[in-house]
């Protein structure tokens, strides 16, 4: 790639790169806060799923509204409104306004995400080039977290607040480069003539109350009804949504796009895949810290490991999608996923860090493998007017599995957990429970990924020995 295409792939892995270290650097404050604030349990719970409630609400919006007013303008307002709000929310002394901050801070990456996708997907060329830009974003994306968990553990020996402050400054930089660098447009894909609110008012509706369900899995049967209730009033709005979809002159998502498999079994393997790892590092935080006693920040280097996908996903797996295809790598990243959990599951009360290591550096080796690869499958055949659509299903996906699996392990290991005697033995008993759930998740997403084996093999990825593209469309960045 030329040195241009290059520094615009930097400015968008800057972004995911951003959104990454934001929710994972929070996690590991999130204690500090409740204490400086005075937070009861409920409040500090909701400090972190406000952020999934708005993220996971408004990206299907957020991907068309990119196709339909412009990627660079979404992209660029979005960003700016993602830092505005997590300056806001360092300056908070209230629990309600780290809330209210969380929500649009994850409104907006539900807007910038799916941007920043379609501009990858739209400025580089589908096949070698696109693919290997791609997985480079997705191996961002996952440093980011692993990178911010360490982060999070410094920065908050300092002051919780600077959480907040941090991806500011980093973000201010991006956003200087990205008005310099992202590809003008001259016009947005949709000009003038009606924009299907209906669909928009419906869609938000029906994944915010989704979001919510869900999130609400995690207090087990205390509330239940309250649950189902939700459950079923978004059940009832995505009914509606689909209904609005068949009608509208201009549908917000045209419902043909749900007929490609390879998307929907891309969209459906991450949703299981994010919320197994998801899950997975959730309760391996709350093993080391509330069983052995580790602080925040030996938590959060002895997870480091896990950032392995960083490095990998670039390197290694692009040699991989190159000679074996999408499918089955990311059909390997599944299996090994299930090793690595499978190794976790006897977990004992006095393990060395030497017997959690091979788990924690196949989980991010799993990671690379399956993450990047359900990008490009999850983008790849869609027309370039629906690039956003795509990228936001994918989007909304990854956030509904991150809250699945999340709130799964949860509510196994509270509802173990009431069941005990409160003893460590029993303690261990529930998150030897709770830890089968990520388990679970990642066999089912193989026997679904399975499917996409008949495919065969194809070059996929500008790896030594691909041949690129003589050149890109009108429009795109020059990649030769």
């Amino acid at each position: 790639m030329t040195r241009r295409a290059w520094a615009l792939l930097l400015v968008l892995c800057g972004t995911i790169f951003l959104e990454g270290i934001d929710v994972a650097m929070l996690s590991v404050a999130v204690p500090s806060i409740r204490s400086d604030l005075e937070l009861p349990t409920g409040t500090a719970a909701w400090v972190m799923s406000a952020y999934v409630l708005g993220y996971a609400g408004f990206t299907l919006l957020g991907g068309r509204a990119a196709d339909l007013l412009g990627r660079r303008r979404m992209f660029l307002t979005w960003l700016t409104v993602f830092l505005g709000f997590s300056m806001l929310g360092g300056f908070a002394t209230e629990g309600w306004m780290l809330v209210v901050a969380r929500f649009v801070t994850g409104v907006a990456a539900a807007f910038m995400t799916p941007a920043a996708m379609s501009i990858i997907t739209t400025s580089y060329e589908e096949g070698p080039q696109r693919n290997k830009a791609l997985l480079v974003f997705a191996g961002t994306a996952a440093g980011g977290f692993s990178l911010g968990l360490v982060i999070g553990g410094l920065l908050t020996q300092f002051g919780w607040r600077w959480v907040f402050f941090a991806p500011v400054l980093l973000g201010g930089a991006v956003l200087l480069a990205a008005l310099r660098l992202l590809p003008a447009e001259a016009r947005p894909a949709r000009r003038g003539g009606s924009f299907d609110f209906a669909g928009a008012a419906t869609a938000a509706g029906a994944m915010l109350l989704l979001a919510y369900g869900i999130v609400r899995l995690e207090h087990g049967f205390d509330g239940w009804q309250l649950t189902g209730a939700v459950v079923a009033a978004g059940l009832l709005l995505a009914t509606a949504f689909v209904t609005v979809e068949r009608r509208s002159p201009a549908p917000l998502v045209r419902l043909g796009i749900l007929r490609k498999a390879s998307m929907v079994r891309a969209d459906l393997g991450a949703l299981l895949f994010v919320g197994s790892f998801f899950g997975f590092q959730f309760m391996v935080t709350l093993y080391l810290q509330e069983l052995r006693g580790w602080s925040s920040l030996e938590t959060a280097l002895a997870l480091v490991i896990m950032g392995v996908d960083a490095v990998l996903a670039p390197t290694l797996t692009p040699r991989l999608v190159n000679r074996f295809g999408n499918a089955r790598v990311i059909f390997g990243g599944f299996l090994l996923a299930i090793v690595s959990y499978a190794l976790f599951l006897p977990v004992g009360l006095d393990w060395s860090y030497a017997l959690m290591l091979p788990t924690l550096f196949l989980t991010g080796a799993a990671f690379a493998l399956a993450y990047g690869p359900l990008t490009i499958a999850a983008t790849d055949g869609i027309e370039e007017r629906e690039q956003g659509v795509a990228g936001g299903l994918l989007a909304t996906a990854t956030q509904f599995g991150s809250a699945v699996g999340i709130s799964a392990v949860t509510a196994v290991y509270g509802l173990v957990v009431a069941g005990g005697d409160g003893s460590p033995g029993a303690t261990l008993d529930a998150f030897r429970a709770a830890l089968a759930v990520p388990a679970v998740m990642v066999v089912v997403g193989a026997v679904i990924t399975a499917f996409g084996l008949r495919g065969g093999r194809r070059r996929a990825v500008d790896a030594p020995g691909a041949t690129a593209p003589a050149a890109a469309r009108p429009g795109s960045v020059p990649v030769a």
